[in-house]
């Protein structure tokens, strides 16, 4: 293992770090709060999550791609599972909201993608639950669809996305270690000006607090002034608030998912989803007015499936009380912020459309920074 000193070294030599050595913030000593991580730090810690990616990059202008989350094993349209969506600033076009928050509960997977191909991954979801065995006689589906913009690289009026790809995110879609950086929806995604993309993270409760997981995948496109584990990264780069660089690129998106193993039902799901905004906060994003920043939280509790439909009229649940929700509230923050900045760090730099082009976050730079204000730990 290296030291951390020998690490920084190796990062100041030029071209030193190619895209496929590029690591995560905890390989690089940068230990965000205080709570300690699932045993994989992604939202895969929580049993029954599954991430797949579809990823675009075709000839000179198209970047882009879809993320699928599974929230759960089965039926999701028989077997639904609570959720709750906040918004933290609606400049979007997240599909499937209002019935998520009316009823309080998610009947398919979560697909994240760019803005302009929402409606065929809405097309894509309703048609893989009207396929799936069960489901003969359904004839409404509520797709949820969330999305970022990534039309600086992508040719996002070419509207490249396809049924087959979002059909192919969703059914390649695992548990385990999840892809980070430049690849299903965060392919052609910016962040505080540099290359943004797909990050994820989590915490485990100690037991004496439940034992309980969340977990948090993001698609990160969007401006501020970047701050790492509180370190004033953005400033020292020079990309401070008003500079003319940040004002010309604050705007994008943000789409949070958390997910989480405690009873919890859509009203405390609604209450740990906003936490997960002030995540965002802690690295400095600012929610622009131009920036549609939304957080689905969901429950992968067993005992809190909803039926599609039953013979009995009521339900029987154990939920969580509201005092024991802090540790959530704690553990959706940290691991909001390190997905965010795992996002970051995890990304290569990137040429698009019309020769757009996006630089990685300049470790050679940063983690001196880091080290200047003490957020490097052996």
């Amino acid at each position: 293992m290296f030291h951390r000193s020998a690490i920084i070294a190796f990062l100041l030599l030029p071209g030193a770090l190619q895209a496929q050595e590029r690591k995560r913030a905890r390989d690089y000593g940068i230990r965000i709060g205080v709570m300690q991580p699932g045993t994989l730090n992604a939202i895969t810690d929580v049993r029954g999550v599954k991430i797949g990616h579809t990823t675009l990059v075709k000839g000179d202008s198209i970047r882009t791609g879809v993320t699928a989350i599974i929230p759960a094993e089965g039926n999701l349209f028989q077997q639904k599972v609570p959720a709750a969506i906040f918004v933290g600033n609606g400049f979007g076009k997240l599909a499937g909201i209002t019935q998520v928050n009316e009823l309080g509960n998610l009947e398919t997977p979560i697909v994240l993608t760019n803005t302009l191909s929402v409606p065929i991954a809405m097309q894509a979801l309703a048609g893989l639950a009207l396929a799936e065995k069960g489901n003969e006689n359904v004839r409404s589906v509520n797709a949820v669809v969330g999305e970022t913009n990534d039309g600086y690289l992508n040719d996002i009026r070419g509207r490249h996305v396809t049924v087959e790809d979002v059909n192919s995110a969703v059914q390649s879609a695992a548990a385990g270690k999840v892809a980070e950086g430049n690849v299903g929806a965060g392919t052609g995604t910016i962040c505080f000006g540099f290359k943004g993309g797909i990050g994820t993270a989590s915490r485990k409760l100690p037991a004496s607090l439940g034992g309980y997981t969340v977990g948090v995948i993001v698609q990160s496109n969007f401006g501020g002034v970047l701050s790492i584990d509180g370190a004033p990264v953005g400033r020292e780069l020079g990309k401070f608030d008003f500079s003319n660089h940040l004002l010309n690129n604050a705007d994008g998106s943000c789409m949070i998912v958390v997910a989480t193993d405690a009873p919890i039902d859509h009203r405390n799901l609604m209450r740990l989803a906003s936490r997960a905004m002030l995540g965002l906060g802690k690295t400095g994003g600012i929610a622009s007015n131009g920036s549609g920043d939304y957080v689905i939280a969901f429950s992968t509790a067993e005992g809190l499936r909803i039926p599609h439909s039953g013979n009995q009229p009521h339900q029987t649940v154990t939920l969580l009380q509201n005092d024991a929700m802090s540790p959530l509230f704690m553990a959706a923050i940290e691991a909001t912020e390190e997905a965010i900045i795992n996002s970051l760090l995890m990304a290569a730099s990137a040429k698009g459309r019309n020769g757009n082009a996006v630089e990685a976050l300049p470790l050679h730079q940063v983690l001196p920074i880091l080290q200047k204000y003490n957020r490097l730990q052996p």
